[in-house]
């Protein structure tokens, strides 16, 4: 049965606060007596974008289980790779970053939804041929990772900084059945819904935790909780193909 662990928005800047409330989630993790059948990053790793808080993010993410990284806004594409993933960002010429991960029963189709200069996302034409592609070249459940979610979750401020075009990404999907669920960040929060009639799972916030529109906020522009503790999701594949989430604060 795959468990993967899915966490998002460390907005490593070289600051104790992201470092400390990063450790403690891979602390968490590591402490398991489980091997996890891999850890997912969904973006914003970085909070600037710069070398620097990647060779951090390297040192902090260190884990004996598989771990699977994407980019968020925030993250800047040349650096990811050359840093984070140890590949060359002048072969690629600034194109997303997406790669496919296959372990034994299931695969994870992480999707750039970046848009360099932006915050909201969007997958671009070349991304979508490229899943449509992987889609059709694996036969295991497969889990759609990308760091926006491509639906409105019912938080202003947050939601016109969504992946547009979601559209297309439904159209895609809707020719490849053993896709199990859409996996995302962004938001801080741990939401689930639902997108392309799958389950749509959007990670907790490492750094911080969004506030509900209904929740009260000390000033207009205070968007996130700093004070409550760093969460992980597990998400859980059975025999049946049947996804399932747990969250647990670290």
């Amino acid at each position: 049965m795959p468990v993967i662990a899915h966490l998002s928005d460390t907005h490593l800047d070289g600051s104790p606060r992201a470092a400390d409330r990063t450790r403690a989630v891979m602390a968490y993790l590591d402490a398991l007596p489980y091997d996890l059948d891999a850890v997912l990053v969904s973006g914003d790793v970085a909070d600037h974008g710069s070398p620097a808080e990647y060779r951090e993010a390297r040192e902090l993410l260190s884990t004996r289980h598989p771990l699977l990284v994407l980019p968020g806004n925030h993250d800047e594409r040349a650096a990811f790779r050359s840093v984070l993933l140890g590949e060359d960002p002048v072969a690629v010429d600034g194109a997303p970053v997406n790669r496919l991960h296959v372990a034994e029963g299931f695969a994870v189709a992480l999707c750039d939804s970046t848009r360099p200069g932006r915050d909201d996302g969007w997958l671009d034409e070349g991304t979508l041929e490229w899943l449509d592609g992987v889609l059709g070249s694996v036969r295991v459940p497969v889990l759609v990772a990308f760091h926006h979610p491509p639906v409105p979750l019912g938080i202003p401020y947050l939601d016109g900084l969504r992946q547009f075009g979601a559209e297309r990404l439904a159209a895609v999907t809707a020719r490849h059945p053993h896709v199990a669920a859409f996996l995302c960040g962004h938001a801080h929060l741990s939401t689930a819904t639902t997108f392309a009639g799958r389950p749509l799972v959007v990670a907790p916030g490492v750094v911080s935790t969004a506030r509900l529109p209904w929740e009260a906020r000390p000033t207009p522009d205070a968007h996130v909780h700093r004070g409550l503790p760093p969460a992980v999701a597990f998400h859980v594949l059975d025999c049946e193909g049947r996804f399932a989430t747990h969250v647990r604060s670290c």
